[in-house]
């Protein structure tokens, strides 16, 4: 592939609109993005304008940004045992569907839940049950949701690739699925992608326990963790404890290069160019080489 039709972008900010997330992208060099359509952090979520829309399709048009991406909002447990909270969260979650349907964006990433007291198997059937409820909408749309791999604090699900695949399973075929591996967090979760030896170990096991098929999106992080440490915390490409040759090796590896790229990582206004640019000029070097 050449590098720079590579997709390699950011979480960028919508402040000042939604459209500024791609002219905010454009800006870092990013082919692809990923950002928020609503507060994060608040239950109610946004409600697009007719303006807003038209100002997205018109930036969008004139942008050579694809594949993009949201993430939905943190406050969300699909996989509550809190029968309010459960309620709250399928509301928000289906708002959120509605608006990347509006936008009409490539995928949406989302927390799987949490059992917050209750058993893993209970709280992954929640998460099932509340996906299935939105077959209708989701009905002959491009729209794919992706389930993100988390670190695992707490009781988190999604930090074992057996979380991953008891999700798809029961929902592929009746609503567009995947999944969406944050690199810090696998780490965390104990998969060790330090090098190219420990990278070919886990994507076997994803092929193996999920399908590689399945797999549709990368957030790219270091971790200020070790490996196994069950903690999410970002640190910037080659700063932590994953090290840059996992970052070399996702972008030459002939199974891991082509698959879209999204930093998450921090100081995003100050880091993010140089970055992306770091990623594409791993990939430029062994096209050379």
């Amino acid at each position: 592939m050449e590098s720079e039709k590579l997709l390699i972008g950011a979480h960028t900010s919508t402040a000042g609109g939604v459209h500024n997330a791609l002219l905010r992208g454009r800006d870092i060099g990013a082919t692809t993005i990923q950002f928020f359509t609503s507060n994060q952090k608040q239950w109610n979520g946004r409600k697009f304008s007719e303006e807003d829309l038209a100002l997205w399709n018109e930036t969008l048009r004139g942008s050579e940004i694809t594949d993009i991406m949201s993430h939905d909002s943190y406050l969300i447990n699909l996989g509550s045992n809190k029968t309010e909270l459960l309620a709250k969260s399928r509301r928000a979650f289906q708002e959120e569907i509605e608006r990347c349907l509006e936008l009409g964006l490539t995928y949406m990433n989302f927390h799987p839940g949490a059992a917050t007291g209750d058993t893993d198997e209970n709280c992954l059937d929640r998460i099932v049950e509340s996906l299935l409820v939105l077959e209708p909408l989701l009905e002959n749309r491009s729209l794919r949701l992706l389930i993100e791999a988390t670190a695992g604090q707490g009781t988190t699900m999604g930090h074992r690739f057996e979380h991953l695949d008891y999700i798809i399973s029961r929902v592929k075929g009746k609503i567009p699925i995947g999944v969406c591996i944050d690199t810090c967090h696998i780490f965390a979760g104990g998969y060790d992608i330090r090098d190219e030896a420990g990278w070919e170990n886990v994507i076997e096991e994803f092929d193996r326990v999920i399908g590689w098929e399945h797999l549709y999106a990368f957030h790219v992080n270091d971790s200020q963790h070790g490996l196994g440490s069950r903690k999410d915390r970002h640190a910037n490409l080659g700063k932590g404890e994953i090290g840059i040759q996992c970052f070399e090796v996702m972008m030459t590896h002939p199974k891991l290069q082509s698959i879209p790229k999204y930093l998450e990582t921090p100081n995003g206004e100050l880091m993010w160019k140089d970055e992306i640019a770091m990623l594409r000029s791993f990939a430029y070097v062994s096209k050379e080489n």
